[in-house]
């Protein structure tokens, strides 16, 4: 199939590894998003595949080049990648356009010295925001934005620090320089305005993105400190949130209906008081976040399936389910991806009821036990947000795994997108990628019941 893009990237379609599927309508009309429970939401029944699209074979450095001129020199062969992270698309956008974002860039690890060490084979690669249009089989990329810091130049996505991960190159041999301004981009919000909102694992925090791509401020927990940045940093978030796992920072957010409110999702379980305690939990965080004061209004308990039940090709490891994507299903409801690698499902998720945690006892590192500790949050008055299954996307045989973003379309048809890590595999004599011919897919499924 044919895939086309814009002048303005300066490189035209042709077939590579990532591909749209398409379930449904993909013309379908814009979600006029209402209700207020989960009711009449359960069900396990797959949507049907309607068609099948194919991004563009696009190098790396073409695209970031063509925006920001002469900043990757050796991309190595790799082609775009890694655009599921996460999928907006707002009520007022024409039908088959959404907005995507990339995550951190082509990464790995990589066994040297006796340890396994993150490799970041193009260091110089920032996290890219694209526009979309599916046309039928097609799709042609309107945009793409690669995120910058105030000055202009790409913030990349290596860590802004040894805490968080130290970076090698793509042979594991070379210590790569830390960014302070780096981000490991996951989460998209597109606002009515044009600026964008995005979540990120390092810190983590949050990030205020204006129109043209570059960074506005970027919003970490209370006590940390990172200097040197190219954007001003506000310590706005709880400090609990220091205790995220590694490489477990947020992946989800969304956009309330009014445009008021920012919901932002921790993958995993905190590492509180320690990283096996966080293994084990089922409890994971989700906040409120109030665009306008630009604090925290509140934080809620997700409560993860058990691991036994909802993936059983899964040996029993709790630390394998992810929270990787939200979507606004109504003034008080969430639609709330959550995943193992191979399994993903849709739940409808009701806030009005939930016990807001914030500023509580929950929030201190020295409660003992620590609400990731808890089995049973009922017993210390903690009310979880109430969910039901919508979809159990497993049972389409065409589903791709690491399912990370999700978007509604309408009542009856949300999408849904896979991160493929840019297809990174082994690196031939020459320093190349060669690849597994792992394609980014995204899916239009069409819901047993319509969203409430």
């Amino acid at each position: 199939m044919r895939a086309l893009t814009k002048p303005d990237s300066t490189v035209r379609a042709a077939a590579v590894g990532l591909a749209l599927l398409v379930l449904g309508s993909a013309c379908a009309p814009a979600l006029s998003i209402g209700g207020t429970g989960p009711s009449g939401a359960v069900s396990s029944a797959p949507g049907q595949l309607a068609a099948v699209a194919t991004f563009p074979a696009i190098s790396v450095a073409a695209l970031q080049n063509s925006r920001l001129p002469g900043s990757i020199e050796n991309d190595r062969g790799l082609k775009l990648g890694g655009v599921g992270s996460d999928l907006w698309r707002s009520p007022s956008d024409p039908p088959g356009q959404y907005w995507m974002v990339t995550d951190r860039g082509p990464n790995g690890q990589v066994r040297a010295g006796g340890k396994n060490r993150r490799t970041f084979p193009v260091p110089a690669y920032s996290p890219l925001i694209l526009q979309v249009q599916v046309d039928g089989g097609n799709v042609e990329i309107l945009s793409s934005l690669p995120i910058a810091g105030q000055s202009g130049r790409p913030v990349t996505g290596l860590p802004n620090d040894e805490i968080q991960e130290i970076p090698y190159g793509f042979d594991a041999q070379t210590q790569l320089p830390y960014n302070p301004s780096g981000l490991d981009v996951e989460g998209l919000v597109r606002t009515p305005a044009g600026e964008f909102w995005t979540v990120e694992e390092y810190a983590p925090s949050l990030v205020r993105i204006d129109a043209a791509g570059k960074v506005v401020r970027r919003y970490v927990p209370q006590g940390v400190e990172i200097a040197g940045a190219d954007y001003p940093i506000a310590p706005s978030l709880p400090g609990i949130l220091k205790t995220r796992s590694s490489n477990r920072g947020f992946e989800g957010l969304t956009l309330s209906p009014d445009g008021t409110t920012l919901y932002l999702a921790i993958q995993s379980p905190l590492a509180n008081p320690n990283p096996k305690t966080g293994n084990k939990s089922r409890n994971v965080r989700i906040l409120a976040f109030d665009v306008q004061t630009e604090r925290v209004t509140a934080e809620y308990v997700y409560r993860f399936e058990p691991i036994a039940d909802f993936d059983p090709t899964v040996k029993p490891a709790p630390e394998e389910m992810k929270l990787s994507g939200l979507a606004p299903a109504g003034p008080s409801s969430l639609l709330v991806l959550e995943r193992t690698d191979r399994v993903a499902k849709l739940y409808l998720a009701e806030l009005k009821d939930a016990t807001n945690i914030l500023g509580t006892r929950w929030d201190d590192p020295g409660t003992s036990p620590s609400l990731e500790s808890v089995g049973n949050p009922a017993d210390d008055r903690i009310a979880v947000l109430e969910k039901s299954l919508v979809v159990d996307l497993s049972t389409i045989s065409e589903m791709p795994d690491k399912v990370e973003g999700v978007a509604i379309v309408d009542r009856s048809t949300v999408a849904v997108a896979n991160d493929n890590d840019f297809d990174i595999g082994n690196f031939d004599q020459a320093g190349n990628n060669v690849g597994q011919g792992l394609q980014s897919k995204m899916l239009l499924v069409t819901l047993p019941r319509p969203l409430p």
